[in-house]
């Protein structure tokens, strides 16, 4: 996931994306920031934070998958604050500290819980890299990939019933199990239900008909 791949953009430039579209969503839809409420900050440092802890949010994978998480922000850590030097002091710990919250918070389990709209938005983000794209890159048969290709897209756009509609397109039932693994493992702990919808639709004979919703 971390290596230069022929089938279209790498993981971090995905989640990145879809990051910085969920976050645009909710800033103009009147949603405040983490950094902005509790640090008075503005909604440009809170980008930079979403879009750092997006690229950034596996790099721990270079030492090991497991824990990776644990990995990221020892790695990260330095790299940020090298970066980020133009920042006055104060800012620059705020922002290099709630990257790292957001880079934490991508994590399965208790230990990816968390209590910033930044850190929900990579996490949600992280879980939307779900195509059928994704499972080309590995050989291995399992019920993820199964379900990776069953996935023909996933497009986020500001919603009706909600401020952010996340549409996930299958062409196979199957796909529904990284769906249900993005609402339970990914959007129920970020936070951000109350702001996000999750509609998977079904092709059918070329069109495209409305299979499940989570609300």
């Amino acid at each position: 996931r971390l290596g230069y791949s022929d089938h279209g953009p790498m993981h971090f430039q995905l989640v990145a994306n879809y990051a910085l579209r969920i976050q645009r969503i909710l800033e103009k839809k009147g949603v405040q920031m983490s950094v902005v409420k509790d640090f008075d900050l503005t909604n440009e440092h809170s980008e930079v934070i979403v879009f750092l802890a997006s690229v950034l949010h596996d790099l721990g994978m270079s030492i090991h998958r497991s824990g990776h998480e644990q990995f990221s922000l020892f790695l990260a850590n330095p790299f940020l604050k090298e970066i980020l030097e133009f920042l006055p002091i104060e800012e620059r710990m705020v922002v290099v500290s709630e990257t790292l919250h957001a880079i934490i918070s991508h994590s399965h389990g208790s230990a990816g819980k968390t209590s910033t709209i930044e850190g929900g938005i990579v996490r949600v983000a992280d879980a939307l890299d779900m195509t059928k794209g994704r499972a080309r890159i590995s050989r291995l048969v399992d019920i993820n990939n199964v379900s990776n290709n069953a996935i023909e897209s996933v497009i986020v756009n500001e919603g009706t019933d909600k401020m952010v509609e996340i549409k996930v397109v299958m062409t196979n039932p199957a796909g529904l199990f990284q769906v249900d693994d993005l609402v339970e493992e990914k959007l129920a702990p970020s936070g951000l239900s109350k702001f996000v919808n999750v509609k998977a639709y079904m092709v059918e004979n070329g069109e495209e008909k409305i299979y499940k919703e989570f609300s």
